[in-house]
């Protein structure tokens, strides 16, 4: 059977920003119920379908719609106009009306006012949102079947297939025209994309129950008469769907439910660029990864800040551990590997004589500061760099917030850390040994705790010196090499510059994207941990073990090392370049591995966005240059 008019209602169960919104109920009826009837009370539609696509999710509402008499059709689900196309070609209408399944308020009368004027203009075109004057959620558009048809043939674009009708709205060979209302209600939001949104809607139903035939003027009235219940969702932009990827989309779910919004502040758009970061992947391989629209980006970020020296999902190193997962990874007996992986760090830091392990940063450096402390019988630490998120460094800032400014994030607040332990942490700044002698002298320091290096090189001996210094006042020297260790050295940062210190830890790379970090130290002061209680169930699991063996193997036998520092040090003479043929002042900083610039200008975050905005469009992730992806890249991609 031909049927003129065709509409064809776009709905799934994955949505991005309201999962399953198409099926939660409005006064207990699922919304895509409501809005089908409503629609089928059109007198100018021949035909009502709907078209989802083909994943498993969608399952229950196929079968929910055609029980309720509807007929429906599956297909891409990214490529929604393809599905558009394939659904319509089924039923050789001569009109196509596109309605999306998050607007149940959709008003039958106003989709046939929309028709009319279509057919009385003979357009190949109509909407009444471009631009829009009506409420958002009666949103209708309508075009020629033949327009849909070469638009699925020459649409190219992702943001062309995924939104159905930009081909054609922006065809200057197409007769287009836009249903206008004289008063301009476009700020209104009646549609579903969010949990607020679903609370009006659900008011407003409960308002006009049981009669499910409103108009949308009705609504209206009842929008002037009781303005308290539409304020709920007036903060939300009319379609910032349109405009937002779906990692964009996803994170702004996760800001509702999630503090903060994620696990890591590094890995936060807001450091990034807030409206337009990615946010999320799906896979990532070699220097490339993929966000949740499938764009695949070069990776220019740290490449998982600093976890993936031998790039993502190294064959080999992923083999390893998919053997170890296949024989179980927990057991109530203790994983060997921990014990190889303990013997190979001391075989390459021979000055260390045991290892304690973690899986995390944070852990290992909490771990490292409760042994230093046992073994010196102090509680006093001096510090310098940055050494994570626990009570112990937090308290640098009791009392000054901004104690630990010059230590890679300024402004950490201690909310939440205990006030006694104010005055247990000092910090001095990197190759200032007067201000670190000054704090040994004045106060009862039993530990020094810093980075061998981050954004400059020692200068004047001054990692000899605080050596030197640390023997002296029988002081525990603890290196934290979570992110330095194994970018320029095999082993240790210390390593190049011949200090050995009583205590070191590793992190990031030495597991190549699994979790597994490491505490080393002499044995005099590894000993005391006998003294004190440090255990925990998931230090036991054998997947980051494991890793990190196969990862140390790798490295050894392509020398990633040396590969990634005279990379990052001729990308530096580049910028240098760039630098002095446009005439910027540039400084440059970091270990070449993770070589870092900056524009010195008062300007600098204005510029710093604006390269991650055009690195973005060439599908670059760029946030500082990580060298990392070029042993990926170049073995791998």
């Amino acid at each position: 059977m031909e049927h003129k008019v065709l509409a064809i209602v776009q709905a799934r169960l994955g949505s991005t920003r309201l999962p399953g919104k198409v099926l939660k109920k409005i006064n207990g009826k699922p919304l895509i119920e409501i809005l089908l009837h409503r629609l089928s009370k059109s007198k100018k539609l021949d035909k009502i379908i709907l078209a989802t696509s083909k994943k498993e999710e969608n399952d229950i509402l196929v079968s929910f719609v055609e029980k309720l008499g509807f007929n429906t059709y599956r297909g891409s689900e990214k490529d929604v106009l393809s599905r558009y196309y394939n659904a319509a070609k089924l039923y050789n209408p001569t009109l196509v009306v596109r309605v999306t399944g998050d607007c149940p308020i959709i008003d039958p009368s106003l989709v046939d006012d929309v028709v009319r004027f279509f057919e009385k203009n003979n357009l190949e075109y109509a909407s009444n949102a471009n631009p829009p004057t009506y409420p958002d959620g009666l949103d209708v558009e309508i075009f020629t079947y033949k327009a849909l048809k070469e638009a699925n043939k020459f649409a190219n674009t992702m943001h062309e297939r995924e939104h159905v009708t930009p081909y054609i709205k922006s065809n200057e060979n197409y007769k287009i025209a836009n249903f206008s209302n004289k008063i301009d209600y476009s700020n209104e939001r009646w549609t579903v994309d969010e949990p607020e949104d679903l609370i009006l809607i659900n008011n407003i139903f409960n308002h006009f129950k049981p009669n499910l035939d409103f108009s949308w003027k009705d609504v209206l009235k009842l929008r002037i008469s009781n303005e308290e219940i539409f304020k709920i969702n007036m903060e939300i932009k009319r379609n910032i769907g349109a405009t937002l990827g779906s990692g964009q989309k996803l994170y702004k779910r996760a800001k509702k439910i999630i503090p903060g919004g994620n696990m890591l502040l590094s890995k936060r758009p807001e450091m990034f660029l807030p409206h337009n970061w990615p946010s999320y992947y799906s896979k990532a391989k070699g220097c490339e990864v993929w966000d949740l629209d499938d764009n695949k980006y070069l990776d220019f970020s740290i490449m998982g800040i600093g976890t993936n020296i031998l790039g993502y999902g190294h064959p080999q190193v992923d083999a390893a551990v998919a053997k170890i997962v296949n024989n179980g990874n927990m057991s109530t007996f203790n994983c060997p590997e921990e014990v190889y992986l303990a013997e190979r760090l001391v075989e390459l830091h021979p000055w260390a004589d045991m290892v304690r392990f973690a899986r995390t940063g944070g852990e290992a450096n909490s771990i490292a500061i409760r042994i230093a402390r046992a073994a010196a019988g102090k509680d006093k630490v001096a510090i310098c760099g940055y050494h994570g998120w626990h009570d112990w460094y937090l308290a640098a800032n009791i009392g000054d917030n901004k104690g630990l400014d010059g230590h890679l994030l300024p402004g950490l607040k201690p909310n939440g850390v205990p006030r006694s332990l104010k005055d247990t942490i000092y910090t001095f700044n990197y190759n200032d040994y007067d201000s670190l002698v000054d704090l040994v002298n004045n106060h009862d320091i039993g530990v020094i705790k810093m980075e061998v290096s981050r954004s400059e090189e020692p200068a004047k001996n001054f990692l000899k010196k605080v050596r030197r210094l640390a023997t002296k006042n029988n002081i525990v020297l603890i290196f934290d090499e979570c992110t330095s260790g194994f970018r320029e050295t095999f082993g240790g940062l210390h390593k190049k510059y011949q200090i050995e210190p009583d205590m070191a830890m590793f992190g990031k790379a030495i597991g190549n994207g699994y979790a597994i970090t490491a505490c080393i130290g002499t044995r005099d002061v590894m000993e005391a941990v006998q003294s004190t209680f440090i255990s925990s169930t998931f230090w036991t699991e054998r997947i980051g073990p494991t890793a990190a063996l196969k990862t140390l193997e790798i490295m050894e036998s392509i020398s990633s090392w040396k590969t990634i520092t005279k990379i990052g040090k001729d990308i530096g003479k580049g910028w240098i370049s760039l630098a002095e043929k446009y005439n910027l002042r540039m400084h440059i900083s970091g270990l070449p591995s993770l070589i870092n610039f900056k524009i010195l200008s008062d300007d600098w975050l204005k510029y710093k966005t604006f390269i991650t905005q055009e690195m973005l469009k060439k599908r670059y992730s760029c946030r500082k240059l990580s060298i990392c992806m070029y042993i990926a890249y170049r073995r791998y991609c």
